[in-house]
């Protein structure tokens, strides 16, 4: 199933992150400044932490491209720590002569319990190093590739912040995309992003911190992603399984989503459009209420996903807890961190649903070249009309 493929590693503290991409068509251009503008955008946002100052993040093409062009074999990129200097004992490959301290107050909400337990660690560095959404880094990484190759078809990505803490956004009828990107908390409403601004400065002196809802909008996807045949060719089953693999998301709905529960049925299906309204696109709906997907199949329309980012775990005042070692009660292990991820987490969600997508439309066009592909894409789009409407 599929053909776009992905695996990354590394560790928050390691010397870098190692990422691995197959299944692309040969003849895409790709260049490292294509990858360059969404791992800028990921280390934005209002709430951050020092990390970000520490790191300024580039993805190194090493293998997988000739003179600006992919090959068709497997695509490698490197992403350097630049931290890695100051814990080059710490996090060391070889065995070290030096005691290191090891971390065993785990912190409620994070995978330190669970991981150190599953993997019989003494250690819960083991667990976090992995677990912490440094990793984040290379997955947009490999959505910038999935978007670069989207892209050839007309296929745009956007995201914004709905909501942080308890303020909302209300969001505008046409929502102005560079003002969201110029904006700290990169929301669509200038007078709730200044609300959210104010409600992360007001977490941060209590050592705290604050989640919120973001919303991810694909357009340009055609009809006929994914599948109704299995319940994992279904294309909304597999965005989900993708946003909520995301470190802190806890939640994922498309379209009306959760609202549209609450409403008949004569209210949220999206009624299928008579040919004289298609505007010169194939099979249009009068509303979007799905989200773009229907039956586990995409159906032309923007695709919208939302997802809830909980406030992350690691806080400067930190929860009581217990000690991995002796079982007793003590305050969790606090390092470095972020305040408020709201605004980057949306451009990960960007990229774990472009993964998603080009892994979608690679299964259904297929061809080893991006020349190939594009015939088949050609061919399926001028098949979509009606017989009575399809070019001779």
């Amino acid at each position: 199933m599929g053909q776009f493929r992905w695996l990354t590693a590394g560790e928050s503290h390691g010397k870098g992150l190692t990422m691995i991409v197959e299944g692309l068509p040969s003849g895409l251009p790709l260049s490292e400044a294509d990858i360059e503008p969404d791992l800028v955008r990921r280390q934005g946002g209002y709430g951050r932490g020092g990390r970000m100052k520490i790191e300024q993040d580039h993805a190194e093409i090493m293998a997988g491209v000739r003179h600006g062009k992919t090959l068709g074999s497997p695509l490698a990129l490197w992403i350097q720590n630049r931290d890695w200097v100051n814990w080059t004992e710490k996090m060391a490959v070889e065995p070290v002569e030096a005691e290191i301290e090891r971390v065993t107050r785990m912190r409620p909400g994070h995978a330190d319990l669970p991981g150190a337990i599953k993997y019989n660690f003494d250690d819960v560095r083991n667990v976090l190093e992995r677990a912490s959404a440094r990793e984040t880094a290379a997955r947009v990484a490999v959505g910038a590739v999935a978007k670069r190759l989207l892209a050839e078809f007309g296929v745009v990505f956007h995201s914004h912040t709905l909501s942080i803490a308890d303020v909302w956004a209300e969001l505008p009828e046409v929502v102005d995309w560079d003002a969201v990107e110029a904006d700290p908390v990169r929301c669509a409403d200038t007078a709730s992003g200044e609300k959210m601004v104010a409600a992360i400065n007001a977490a941060k002196p209590d050592g705290d911190t604050v989640g919120g809802e973001i919303e991810v909008r694909v357009s340009g996807v055609p009809m006929g992603l994914g599948s109704h045949v299995h319940w994992d060719r279904k294309l909304d089953g597999r965005i989900a399984q993708a946003v909520v693999s995301i470190n802190a998301f806890k939640g994922v709905s498309f379209g009306s989503g959760f609202e549209g529960a609450h409403r008949r049925g004569s209210q949220v299906h999206d009624v299928i459009l008579p040919i004289a309204e298609w505007n010169g696109l194939p099979w249009r709906h009068a509303t979007n209420n799905h989200g773009g997907i229907e039956g586990g199949t995409s159906t032309g329309e923007e695709i919208v996903v939302r997802a809830a980012v909980k406030p992350i775990p690691t806080l400067a005042h930190p929860l009581p807890s217990v000690d991995l070692d002796t079982g007793e009660e003590v305050l969790a292990h606090y390092e470095r961190s972020d305040v408020c991820v709201v605004p980057a987490a949306g451009v990960v969600a960007e990229a774990m649903i472009a993964a998603v997508l080009a892994d979608a439309w690679l299964e259904k066009f297929g061809g080893d070249s991006l020349q190939e592909t594009r015939s088949n894409v050609e061919r399926y789009l001028a098949e979509m009309l009606p017989p009575r409407g399809r070019r001779e």
